[in-house]
Formats: structure tokens, C-alpha cells, sequence
């Protein structure tokens, strides 16, 4: 099972990684993540644990330590009705899931904040285990969810180079 963080709120990219901490090491920046509307959220999060954000998600400047902080905390998939441009692309360059939701699911009631969840990447859906209920998700294009797969964008690129090279001898 997964905890829910749930924000109500519009979560702009210096929330995510606070400019005072842009050139800390990672795992610094990491632990200053959303502590100024949710202190405890880089202390309390676990490998696993899914983010539910408000509409615009990731509104802000282009830095793409705001998705790379949620990737090394260990969020599985962030989940919200919309999202920043700028932010989905760094989110999926990095590896970091990101499924848009129907603004109508995203307010079920089974989406609390600490809610117990099941997220699976596979079906792009969110069980609720409380009430047996599955919440489908958009589901991302196979080239997107490849790209995941492998780790990012640099990983599926080395990877799609060196099956190139390998099948043509090189």
C-alpha cells in the first residue's frame, strides 16, 4: 500500500525545490521539498507514496530539480487534473510518472490526503483497497511510458543507441 499526499493547492517548482537550496547536493534540496505548505512531507514520504495535485501542477520556472526531488524521495507517480508544460516534460525526461486525472475523480471522496492507495503504472489507475473502487487514470503513449521504463530520457536514448549499434555490428 501507498500513502496519498494530497494538495489542494496550486504547487509551483519553487515549493518543490526552494531556491535558497538550488545548489545543495540533491539529497539536501530533496529535504527542503514542499516544506513551505507541508513541513513534513521530505521527512514522512516513502518509496512508493503517490502525490495528488491540484489543477496547473508544477506551475513555475523551468527547473527540472522540481521533479527530480519527488523522484529521489520516491514518489511513484504524481497524479493531477493538469499540469505545467515545463513540469511534465523535466517529470518525464526523468523517469518520474505523471498521469492526468477527471477533474470530476480527482475530488472522489476516497482521495483524502493519507489515504491507502494502489497505484499501478500498467493500468494507469489508482485502487481505492477502503471501498474496492478503481480510479482510471489518462493513460500515457507507449513511447512515454517506454521512456519511463527505461529511467528517462538519457537512459531510453542510451538504451535505443545501443540496440541500434548492437544490431548493426558495431
Amino acid at each position: 500500500m501507498a500513502r496519498l499526499w494530497r494538495f489542494d493547492e496550486t504547487i509551483d517548482t519553487d515549493v518543490l525545490a526552494p531556491g535558497k537550496y538550488m545548489k545543495s547536493p540533491l539529497a539536501e534540496l530533496a529535504m527542503h521539498c514542499l516544506e513551505a505548505v507541508r513541513p513534513e512531507f521530505a521527512e514522512n514520504v516513502r518509496a512508493g507514496d503517490v502525490m495528488l495535485g491540484a489543477p496547473n501542477m508544477g506551475v513555475g520556472s523551468s527547473r527540472e530539480q522540481a521533479a527530480e526531488v519527488l523522484k529521489h524521495l520516491g514518489i511513484a507517480a504524481v497524479i493531477a487534473p493538469s499540469f505545467a508544460g515545463i513540469f511534465y516534460r523535466n517529470a518525464i525526461n526523468l523517469g518520474l510518472p505523471v498521469f492526468t486525472i477527471d477533474a470530476k475523480l480527482h475530488d472522489h471522496p476516497g482521495l483524502t490526503d493519507g489515504a491507502e492507495i494502489t497505484f499501478d503504472f500498467d493500468s494507469a489507475s489508482v485502487m481505492l483497497p477502503a471501498s474496492d473502487t478503481i480510479l482510471e487514470l489518462e493513460p500515457l503513449p507507449d513511447f512515454l511510458r517506454a521512456m519511463i521504463m527505461d529511467g528517462g530520457l538519457i537512459p531510453h536514448l542510451e538504451k535505443r543507441f545501443h540496440t541500434t549499434a548492437a544490431a548493426e555490428g558495431a
